[in-house]
This record gives C-alpha cells, structure tokens and sequence, in this order.
C-alpha cells in the first residue's frame, strides 16, 4: 500500500496534470486519440478565451460600474475563481495543443498545478455559499436579515480565498510541486483534506438547492421564484453537468492512481474541456437570465442585464424596479414632486 502510494506520487506530472503523456507512451497507438486530443485543445483554448472576456466583463461591471449586495460580491467573486481557472487552463490548453499540432514539449511549470487546485477549490467553495446563503434567506428570512451583517460576504470570500490558497499550498509543498519538497505522510494528510473539503462542498451545494427547491413548490407557504433563484439555479445545474466531472476525477486520480486503464484520452482531457465550458458559461447565464422578461427577450445593456440577474424581488414587482433601472431621472423627478 505505501509502495504503490510512494510511486504515484514519486510520478508528479502524471499525477497532476497527465504530462508524462506527453511523452507518447500511451497515445503514440491511436490515431483518434491524438486528432480528438488536438480537437479538445483548440476548443478549450476559444472557449478559454471567451470565458475570460465574459468573466472579466462581469467583475468590471459588479467591481465598478454597479451598487454591490450581498449575492453581487458572491457572484464578483465567483467571477474571479472562473476567470483565473480559464487562464490556467488556457496555459494548460495552449501547451498541449503546441505539443500535439508541432510536436514542440514545452514543461508546465509545476507551480500551475497549485494554482489550479486554488482556483477550483474557491469556485466551488463559493458556488456552495451562495447556494446555502440563498437557502437560509429563503427558509428563515427574519433571522437572516436580522442576523446578516453587511460585510459578511466579504468576509466569507476572504476566508474561503484563504482556505483554498493554504489547500494548494499545503499540496504543493507536501507533494512536491513546490520547492522540490516531497513527504509522503503529509501527502496523504494534503490528499484527505482536499477529498474531505471537495465531497463536503459538494454535499452542501446538492442539499441546499434540494431544500430550497422543495421548499418553493412543496412548502405550505408561496415563495415567489426570483430572477436570483433562477441564476442560482441554472448556475448550480451547468456545475452538476460540466464542472463536477472534474471534481470526480481528481478524487478518483488522489486515490485511484493512474487511470490509463480506463482510457485517459477520454476521461481527463473531457473533463478539462467540460471544465472551462463550466467556468464560460456563468456569465451567459446571468446576461441570459436577465434578458428575459415575461417570455420575451429584451436588448438592454448588459449593466441593466446583470442587474436584473441579481434581483430578488418577485415578478410583479419588477416593472416599478426596472423603471427605476431604466429611468433613474424620472424616478426621481416622480420623488422630487411628492
């Protein structure tokens, strides 16, 4: 047991980021493989791409140009964890598409493969507050707001950035990514820590919005379906579908091993792929849902989008709120006159 644990993680590259593939030794056989890996390199690097200017475009709007709440400073820095997960993989992409187009190995510095546990750890961390946030105000609503200061997305943010960056550390230090340090029992340790915290974060996210969404059609008392619930919602539902492949195979790859059995080519260059599609398609989803009103899309700019996204008001209420949006000068003319 602490032979086969002692060489899988002796193997660094592999066991991170599946760079002793590169060398050959086991797509050299497979022609589709190879063309299907070049294919996947290529879309995640537009995709990539695109994620980034979306994600930038939205922490530019939350960050300046708009009054933040409490969900908003979720969603900015939710916004961030995408925004850098898509650079790393960019990096990652680029590398491998350079690799497998012109045969040109370009070494991943290892410090990438800290920095992309970071970044997937604060995503998920904070997709998982704003999901049991989301579910508290929903549930118990006079203690929340009586509760809740002002600054505790803020701090929440800040701690979970801090978890996730001592996480990473922790696993790059003990596992040999960084500073050629390699200790096997503190490894393990890295490893039950990040299992421990990606299943727990998994498990919260999955039971809040079980909650809350029985809680809406199944309670005793209407609750109206906010525009908020319906970006919480989508956003938690694209996750289940393209970013939690990736949390599973990392789990598998900490515990498992080597997964080359199982077709490598399919399983951990679809998950990276599914991965930044995942990180991509968040700021869709906001703009998406912010077009949309009562059954008819409407072209707004994207600040008025992003901002209708994030209101939790119910529908009826929204004509009088989105007059406000539109027309802050009649509305205060309107207050001025009373």
């Amino acid at each position: 047991m602490s032979g086969d644990f002692l060489s899988k993680n002796l193997s660094i590259s592999a066991l991170k980021t599946n760079i002793t593939m590169l060398n050959g030794s086991y797509y050299t056989d497979s022609s589709y493989c190879k063309v299907k890996i070049q294919a996947i390199s290529v879309l995640s690097i537009i995709i990539s791409l695109l994620g980034m200017g979306l994600n930038a475009k939205v922490m530019w709007l939350l960050g300046i140009r708009m009054h933040r709440n409490a969900f908003s400073v979720y969603i900015f820095n939710l916004a961030m964890a995408d925004f850098l997960f898509l650079c790393s993989q960019f990096v990652f992409s680029l590398l491998f598409a350079i690799y497998f187009l012109y045969s040109i190995f370009l070494e991943i510095p290892l410090v990438f493969y800290v920095l992309r546990i970071f970044f997937y750890l604060s995503g998920l961390s904070i997709l998982s507050t704003i999901s049991i946030e989301r579910c508290l105000s929903v549930i118990w609503p006079i203690w929340y707001h009586c509760n809740r200061s002002k600054r505790t997305s803020a701090i929440t943010c800040f701690v979970l950035w801090a978890m996730s960056l001592l996480s990473g550390l922790l696993e790059g230090m003990a596992c040999g990514l960084l500073f050629n340090s390699f200790d096997i029992y503190w490894c393990l340790a890295s490893d039950v820590i990040t299992s421990v915290w990606l299943i727990a974060s998994f498990v919260v996210l999955i039971g809040s919005n079980l909650t809350l969404l029985v809680r809406i059609f199944c309670g005793s008392q209407r609750i109206p379906v906010t525009r908020l619930y319906v970006t919480i919602a989508f956003t938690v539902l694209v996750f289940l579908i393209f970013g939690l492949p990736f949390e599973v195979y990392w789990l598998l790859y900490l515990w498992v091993g080597d997964l080359h059995y199982i077709n490598n080519c399919d399983v951990f260059y679809d998950t990276q792929f599914l991965s930044c599609v995942n990180s991509c398609t968040n700021p869709i989803i906001y703009f998406l849902v912010g077009s949309i009103r009562r059954r008819r899309f409407r072209r707004k700019t994207l600040k008025l989008l992003l901002q209708r996204a994030m209101q939790d008001i119910p529908e009826e209420e929204e004509c009088v709120d989105n007059n406000a949006l539109e027309h802050p000068e009649e509305l205060e003319r309107v207050q001025s006159s009373s």
